[in-house]
């Protein structure tokens, strides 16, 4: 969006990663006690929207939601025009129906984005939301990154074995992305000699790493941490999985791997079918089930013809559907629509 030509900020917790991250991209972050919702939070927003006016609020979770919500509220309150909310949502999970809820996704909010069709169809269906305000925006990436490389070379530069299987996961370590099925899987694969790389960090990591010595694949299954770059680590790989169950949109991970041209097997949790197609652009299998986990990895592992085939497929469809180019072209519509309906009342 600052390439557009469009003035962007961020407000954020001082400890977030997005904060510390932020120069690094050359957006401006601004440290506020916004982490949870508290009334010294609110306050602060409220202060900060006053001392820096701003056209447009975007905001990504319940909490921001909800701050950033009531603090517009305040500024009307002191008969200032507040900046226009535009609430993304994530996540498939399921939204409360109480009053107040639909106040926030209503009145509040002049603009709702999903990142998956799915997601924008319960909030219609659920919540009561009308539907010309919900628009669903898959999240886009970049197509010049994340391309086909060169396996070996990758393997070599990551100091990774040349000659056996890889199965990877990028995905923070969250109960609902389903490591724990595929580290259950490991020890059913036909192909003995898999090992699998969880790339990531999260609240799990010390439940999944008991799992791995419980099981006996401490020498199968290796957790590498979070990785400023995962382009080498999807590009090493044989097989990209993401055994989800719950909470989905269309996730950025998977949409990676496909442009990175890796095989992916998943579940049809969310919006993960905008993009994982049955045996089309992925294979697609029963969520919490270890054991059809193991065996779609084995059938991309064992059959060269299915695995290339999907590959081109999924190739295909995230440049044509999920690049960045074209979820900035969607997202900058949504704004300056959102924008221009404030101006006109």
């Amino acid at each position: 969006m600052i390439a557009r030509g469009h003035s962007v900020e961020l407000v954020c917790p001082p400890d977030a990663r997005i904060f510390s991250e932020a120069g690094r991209y050359g957006v401006r972050a601004n440290a506020l006690p916004v982490a949870r919702k508290r009334p010294f939070g609110l306050l602060a927003l409220a202060r900060f929207l006053s001392k820096h006016p701003v056209d447009v609020i975007d905001s990504h979770s319940s909490t921001d939601s909800w701050l950033s919500a009531l603090a517009c509220g305040a500024m009307r309150i002191r008969r200032k025009r507040p900046p226009v909310l535009v609430r993304t949502r994530h996540i498939s999970a399921a939204v409360p129906r109480d009053a107040m809820t639909r106040w926030l996704y209503g009145k509040a909010t002049a603009e709702i984005v999903t990142t998956g069709e799915a997601i924008r169809e319960h909030l219609v269906r659920d919540l009561g939301v009308a539907p010309e305000r919900v628009t669903s925006i898959p999240t886009g990436i970049d197509t010049v990154r994340f391309a086909p490389g060169d396996k070996i070379a990758a393997r070599r530069e990551l100091g990774l074995s040349s000659d056996v299987p890889l199965v990877g996961i990028v995905a923070t370590l969250r109960s609902w992305k389903g490591h724990r099925f595929l580290i259950d899987a490991v020890p059913l694969l036909a192909h003995r000699e898999t090992q699998v790389l969880i790339i990531g960090e999260g609240p799990q990591r010390e439940a999944l790493l008991r799992q791995i010595g419980e099981l006996g694949v401490t020498g199968r299954v290796r957790l590498v941490g979070n990785q400023t770059d995962v382009v080498p680590w999807l590009t090493a790989l044989d097989v990209f999985a993401l055994p989800s169950y719950a909470n989905e949109g269309v996730p950025q991970a998977l949409l990676q791997a496909m442009l990175v041209g890796v095989p992916c097997v998943t579940t049809n949790v969310g919006a993960i079918g905008e993009a994982a197609i049955p045996d089309h652009t992925a294979l697609v299998v029963a969520k919490e089930n270890a054991v059809a986990l193991a065996a779609g990895i084995d059938r991309l592992l064992g059959d060269f013809a299915v695995a290339r085939r999907l590959t081109l497929a999924a190739r295909e469809r995230a440049l044509a559907k999920f690049s960045l180019d074209a979820m900035l072209d969607r997202m900058e519509a949504v704004l300056v629509r959102a924008v221009r309906e404030q101006r006109r009342a």
